[in-house]
């Protein structure tokens, strides 16, 4: 799209959603489709609504502070928390934490709604997180995932195993029409380019029919959902993960481990996926910049009970 190229600051997403709501024009005549064609030389109207006014309240939280200087803000989330404020939850985000944290040092880029936050993670995924505390910072991190640059890593548990013990899952991914909380897999022809890499750390064969398994995945790009989408594609779903998951009944799992993955994956609906490390170039820095986060302790209790469960 011309328009997400040359305007750097609004994303893609934002773009089309100006043009559903005739938001922009060209030589004053509204543009009413994204795959509008620009035949000659004109203006190029964008009109920007003013923000909805929200207060958002500090909250004092306990955040786990991986790193922080002048410019940017790394947190280790814990899986439950929610990114930023949304229908019915202004209150208790991570971004009122942030608010609480920083004070006003938070950029102003990601909205009324999302100051500071660069990318997110899913509410019950956990793990690391940047946050930007001013606008070059925001716009020159942004530039980096948007050229694929940011080297990010998770770490998953699933049930069942992938045919090779590493390998590269190239599938395009659009939201669903039947759910449009759910991603989908799509023909190459749709939907956004999804690759995700990932490598085999450990497998746990319980018994001759149960097996779970500790990958290691690497985003090259950024899509909603990608690695649940796509293990799940490859019916290896991650564990716990109730949105994505696939039927499949498993008989003789001994009760110790049947009890864990109930109390910390199942019930709380939380899917075994971490967002291990990171690693950036600090815009104001300029230096290449690399962290990790420590194993969630619902990781290790599942961890430990599988390694000692080991057929």
């Amino acid at each position: 799209m011309f328009l997400s190229k040359k305007i750097e600051q609004i994303s893609r997403n934002r773009i089309i959603k100006l043009i559903k709501e005739n938001k922009i024009l060209f030589n004053k005549k509204l543009i009413d489709s994204q795959s509008f064609i620009i035949k000659s030389i004109g203006l190029i109207e964008i009109n920007i609504p003013k923000p909805k006014e929200y207060f958002l309240k500090p909250l004092k939280m306990k955040l786990d502070v991986l790193y922080e200087d002048e410019n940017l803000i790394l947190i280790n989330k814990e899986a439950g928390i929610v990114v930023h404020p949304g229908a019915g939850n202004y209150e208790n985000t991570l971004v009122n934490g942030l608010l609480h944290h920083c004070k006003s040092s938070l950029s102003g880029i990601g909205g009324v709604l999302r100051p500071g936050i660069v990318h997110r993670i899913d509410k019950m995924t956990s793990g690391i997180l940047i946050a930007a505390k001013d606008d070059f910072t925001h716009f020159e991190l942004s530039k980096q995932f948007k050229n694929r640059t940011i080297d990010r890593k998770y770490i998953c548990i699933t049930m069942n195993s992938l045919a090779k013990n590493e390998g590269e899952i190239n599938e395009n991914i659009k939201r669903s029409k039947i759910n449009r909380k759910k991603m989908i897999v799509c023909k190459s022809n749709e939907g956004k380019k999804a690759i995700t890499t990932y490598s085999l750390l450990k497998k746990f064969a319980i018994t001759k029919d149960l097996n779970f398994n500790f990958y290691e995945c690497k985003l090259k790009t950024g899509r909603t959902h990608q690695i649940r989408v796509h293990f799940s594609y490859m019916k290896t779903p991650i564990l716990g993960d109730s949105t994505y998951k696939r039927s499949k009944s498993f008989k003789n799992i001994p009760e110790k481990i049947e009890t864990i993955i109930k109390s910390h994956f199942i019930t709380p609906k939380r899917q075994a996926l971490h967002a291990k490390s990171i690693g950036f170039f600090h815009p104001v820095k300029r230096e290449e910049m690399n962290f990790e986060s420590e194993l969630p302790l619902d990781f290790k209790y599942l961890l430990d009970c599988l390694e000692k469960q080991r057929y």
